[in-house]
């Protein structure tokens, strides 16, 4: 039977063998110097005035094996509390606060759906999963999902049916969360995407009953490991950005302000490791993490994937992956581009057709959640496009 270990556990075999990053000019990157001078000033000011897009941010872009920028601006902790009546964060004294800088861990939030999705795509290598097996053949406890015939595409693909997502953090114990994921049945079509927190939590299950093995353990060794990511895991991470005064009605639960616990409710009533939520990590190392799939699934010595795999995670409709998306890419969208956006204010996009990677990380929902704008995510992936064509100019 195949061992569960992902690709980065394998000992001899064919090495192959990847760049790693480095830091260097925009021209060594061949990216347009002037576009990325207006990406880092339009970054710079995203943390500023009274009521900033976010309180403190990171940015990593480069091309190929190039790091061009890498900056950090604004707080990691700024405030003490939400003060609903004046609907303002209660500052905390200037020697109280926390810096960000380029080492801050972030919590990644929908970020993590792209590990658990690299995840499964390394079981589907190996040949322990199938991409059309059905949920059913793994978990059949989990009856709701075995009547539908809920496969292991359509939970990569969001197109199982299944709701948005589950009240787990109102349940009294780890029994009750469990049979009510087990009694959940898909409540859309087959084959229609909904966007779903449910659907990597069941490929959670799922990945944990083919390996015997934990998904914080199938990420560690399976991803970060052999990419060198250290400073990527899941919670807790004492030393990660703030996020929010959590509270009722803004929030589902009442905890206060959260710092370097995982801010979504239900993977934090799940203990902090679930498929959904739940990672932190810097920009550095999302850097490699995109890097690597850019390369194929190889960094420096290490492979994670193959490159028919990773070619297999980001065709169209991409698993777990968004694919050319304007809202959050800008216009580095509609040539393949791929990635992610994350609650807390956390994305990451790598384009393929040129070989570019941004990362941008954030703490949106410091001191509390408001509105999403996205704004600011599409038009630093607006700048890189830019930036690599050359163009001048707004």
């Amino acid at each position: 039977m195949p061992s569960p270990e992902g690709p980065g556990d394998r000992g001899g075999g064919r090495e192959l063998s990847a760049p790693r990053l480095r830091h260097d000019t925009p021209e060594r990157a061949g990216l347009d110097p002037g576009e990325l001078r207006r990406l880092v000033v339009e970054f710079h000011a995203l943390t500023t005035g009274e009521r900033p897009w976010a309180p403190g941010a990171v940015l990593v872009a480069g091309r190929g094996p190039v790091i061009a920028v890498e900056e950090a601006a604004g707080w990691a902790v700024r405030y003490a509390s939400y003060d609903p009546d004046a609907d303002a964060g209660v500052e905390l004294p200037p020697d109280a606060r926390v810096p960000v800088t380029v080492d801050t861990p972030f919590d990644l939030a929908s970020l993590t759906k792209l590990f658990t999705a690299v995840a499964a795509v390394q079981q589907i290598e190996r040949g322990t999963l199938g991409m059309d097996a059905r949920v059913g053949a793994f978990l059949p406890e989990f009856r709701a999902v075995v009547e539908h015939g809920v496969t292991v595409r359509e939970l990569l693909t969001h197109t199982s049916g299944l709701r948005p997502e589950l009240p787990l953090y109102d349940c009294v114990d780890a029994e009750e969360r469990l049979a009510m994921l087990r009694a959940e049945a898909p409540v859309g079509a087959p084959g229609t995407y909904t966007y779903s927190d449910l659907n990597p939590l069941l490929l959670q299950h799922v990945l944990e009953r083919v390996t015997g093995r934990t998904l914080d353990d199938l990420v560690h060794h399976g991803i970060t490991r052999p990419l060198g990511m250290t400073a990527t895991r899941f919670g807790p991470c004492p030393d990660a950005a703030a996020t929010e005064d959590q509270r009722r009605p803004w929030a589902k639960v009442d905890r206060g302000m959260v710092r370097g616990v995982v801010h979504d409710e239900n993977a934090w009533a799940l203990g902090g490791v679930a498929g959904h939520a739940g990672l932190f990590s810097t920009g550095g190392d999302l850097a490699v993490f995109c890097r690597a799939l850019l390369a194929g699934g190889s960094y420096g010595p290490a492979r994670i994937l193959g490159p028919d795999f990773v070619e297999l995670l980001l065709t169209p409709p991409g698993l777990g992956f968004a694919l050319d998306q304007p809202w959050f890419m800008g216009e580095l969208a509609g040539r393949g581009a791929a990635g992610h956006t994350g609650f807390t204010g956390t994305s990451l996009v790598l384009d393929r057709a040129t070989d570019t990677f941004l990362v941008l990380l954030a703490n949106t929902v410091h001191p509390r959640r408001r509105g999403v704008d996205s704004g600011p995510r599409a038009g630093a992936g607006t700048r890189v496009a830019r930036a690599v064509r050359g163009v001048r100019g707004a």
